[in-house]
């Protein structure tokens, strides 16, 4: 699930939702063709954000707090001396949450935990010959900042999807921040207070968008206001447009998951899928901002015309349904028709969907073979939903393409794999003329010299 926190006009309420189609029947397209062909966002991108999330990473390197300040004050209207998070906010948030929440959030947790223990990937040794050991050891980064949206919604559960795997990988200091609201008195959402409290998470931040990116990588000063915030050697979490161009350009500063924007949805279904559960799972994150991105590809144009009755009837009755519309009817929403189940799959792996559901025959081996997406959700009882929520899994994925080649948040995110070589004098020297031939071929002799030093 990721998110953008922009708002934007919305049309009317009462609306018909333009779910415009793509027909690539007939077509036989590369997979360069089928990438220009599928919907996407127009309008702003990455490289247009660039420049003023360029001038917000400088003022933050330069002004420190001071600067986080102003910008607080210019995007989220409040006034802020330091925004580090009072320990009695987040027990008094705690405190106060909703039985319902709390019982809702506890169980989201131990799914997500259940399923982060059982991905951290064993350390190994390798002996290639005697003496001649190599092994791998899987280590935790010391500190990681995660980042919580804001915006249209309340996340509490992206506060479960940042912290629980770097809990599993063994991080020991961790930081999270998320945007300050006007209406609570500058501090994030009590809701996300309390689902970091519940996870014993002590070091939160209210502040939001790039500005939060930049102060975890590049760390603030201490300031009569308050204690430093120290660089992080992780960024993780999702945001809006400007929140992903800020990972992209601290990458290598950092390390960061992935360049998870605005959120999006792929459903790849058949003439046996249920319109009324296409239409539905499509709603569901058009919900989540006007920038949303919607997508059905299918082979039959019954289905096809059956869900736009049901976005109709449904986006219709929603309680953000001016959002849903607006979000249904873009550039980046609609219909791709394909000649046949083939090509649909390579549609899919063409758009590299954040969310792809398969409602088809055989949903299970229709799924094992796609290739690009950030995860797959198997059949009519696996909406995304679930995996928003309640599933186990991680709902911080790579969108606009990029599951193509990142992963989604996971607990390698937080671990580096470092290799140990531990060689005796005698297995050394079994390879010594090999590592000779190779120095001299690539012109670096020095090489071959500082293994011959040793036996001379």
């Amino acid at each position: 699930m990721t998110i953008s926190s922009e708002n934007s006009a919305s049309p009317a309420a009462t609306a018909a939702v333009d779910f415009r189609t793509v027909d690539l029947r007939g077509q036989s397209l590369t997979l360069a063709g089928l990438r220009a062909a599928v919907p996407r966002a127009q309008g702003q991108t990455v490289a247009d954000a660039e420049a003023k999330v360029q001038d917000i990473i400088s003022a933050v390197r330069q002004g420190g707090f001071a600067a986080l300040g102003e910008l607080a004050r210019r995007f989220d209207g409040v006034a802020q001396d330091h925004p580090l998070v009072p320990a009695e906010a987040l027990a008094s948030a705690l405190e106060e949450l909703d039985p319902s929440v709390r019982g809702a959030l506890e169980e989201s947790i131990s799914r997500a935990r259940r399923f982060a223990d059982g991905q951290r990937p064993r350390n190994i040794e390798v002996q290639l010959g005697d003496g001649a050991v190599v092994a791998q050891n899987w280590v935790p980064v010391a500190r990681v900042g995660l980042y919580v949206p804001g915006g249209l919604a309340v996340y509490p559960s992206s506060v479960i999807m940042n912290v629980v795997p770097a809990l599993a990988a063994g991080v020991q200091s961790i930081a999270l921040a998320s945007p300050p609201q006007k209406e609570f008195g500058g501090l994030p959402h009590p809701t996300i207070l309390a689902a970091a409290a519940l996870l014993g998470i002590t070091e939160v931040y209210a502040i939001g968008g790039a500005h939060a990116i930049a102060a975890f990588a590049y760390g603030v000063p201490a300031t009569e206001a308050g204690p430093a915030l120290e660089a992080v050697d992780v960024v993780t979490g999702p945001g809006n447009i400007f929140v992903a161009t800020a990972k992209r350009l601290v990458k290598g500063v950092v390390g960061i998951d992935s360049e998870a924007g605005t959120t999006e949805i792929a459903i790849l279904a058949d003439s046996t899928a249920q319109p009324r559960l296409v239409a539905a799972d499509l709603i569901s994150q058009a919900e989540h901002d006007p920038k949303a991105a919607s997508v059905l590809i299918t082979d039959s144009e019954d289905l096809a015309a059956a869900v736009r009755a049901e976005l109709d009837r449904q986006a219709a009755a929603t309680r953000h349904s001016a959002r849903v519309r607006e979000a249904l009817s873009g550039p980046q929403s609609g219909v791709v028709l394909v000649d046949n189940l083939e090509q649909g799959i390579a549609a899919c792996d063409a758009y590299a969907a954040e969310h792809l559901e398969i409602m088809t025959q055989d949903a299970p081996g229709v799924a094992a073979r796609i290739r690009n997406a950030g995860a797959i959700f198997v059949g009519d009882y696996s909406p995304v939903s679930l995996g928003d929520y309640c599933a186990g899994s991680n709902h911080v994925l790579p969108t606009s393409g990029t599951a193509a080649f990142s992963s989604g948040l996971n607990v390698t995110t937080f671990l580096r794999a470092i290799q140990v070589v531990n060689y005796t004098r005698d297995a050394l020297a079994e390879v010594s003329g090999h590592i000779v031939s190779l120095s001299g071929a690539e012109d670096l002799p020095a090489h071959g010299d500082a293994v011959t030093v040793r036996f001379t």
